[in-house]
């Protein structure tokens, strides 16, 4: 394998940003298909692969989850004490954007991978190795993505709405959607946001 330079590695990766904004332009499924080839490269606890990706490609299906994810949205908001006109524009603005973006991916932990432990410490401690392992798929994903000139955001509303997930869509009782990734050409790129310093998240022992 060739020597990539690593100086310009490193910057690739930290000029990566979250973009929520994409313009018209559509994403060549053969330029998917490569970047979800890329995203199960990712390493996984015992090999494991728990990671299960849905691509909400009809827009009828795209337009009823997020329909219903926005039913759930508008009473956690409500109940949260935000005002009429704010749950509106932010159930409004949730709605577009999973709507809007070329392309949108559920990611999901397949339950059924891991291993059963009666003892509720090491049964969570396994449920977490599942959530690793998905959340690393997802942030190579994102990599693969910015390789491909593309941009995407990690947005968590599944968490809030699974068992709604779980219906509009389909799947598994043994898949827990656990975020979604929208994915597009951006129309703008933003700026890189502020960063805490190693000195605040680095401790050597």
């Amino acid at each position: 394998m060739e020597k990539l330079d690593s100086a310009a590695l490193h910057q690739f990766i930290r000029t990566r940003r979250s973009v929520r904004r994409f313009d018209s332009r559509p994403v060549e499924k053969s330029t998917l298909l490569r970047i979800l080839q890329t995203s199960i490269s990712a390493p996984s606890a015992h090999n494991r692969q728990p990671w299960r990706f849905v691509v909400l490609e009809n827009p009828e299906t795209r337009a009823k989850l997020a329909a219903a994810m926005g039913h759930e949205f508008r009473h956690d908001l409500t109940r949260d004490g935000f005002s009429p006109e704010e749950v509106e524009t932010r159930v409004k603005r949730s709605y577009q954007r999973i709507t809007d973006a070329p392309v949108a991916i559920i990611l999901c932990a397949d339950l059924a991978e891991g291993d059963q432990y009666d003892d509720n410490d090491r049964a969570m401690a396994d449920y977490t190795m599942l959530v690793q392992d998905v959340t690393l798929a997802g942030g190579t994903l994102l990599l693969a993505a910015h390789a491909e000139g593309l941009a995407g955001v990690w947005v968590c509303a599944p968490l809030f709405a699974q068992a709604t997930v779980r219906h509009e869509l389909g799947l598994p009782d043994h898949w827990e959607p656990l975020a979604m990734i929208q994915l597009g050409y951006p129309a703008k790129i933003p700026e890189s946001p502020a960063r805490k310093g190693l000195e605040a998240v680095v401790k050597y022992v």
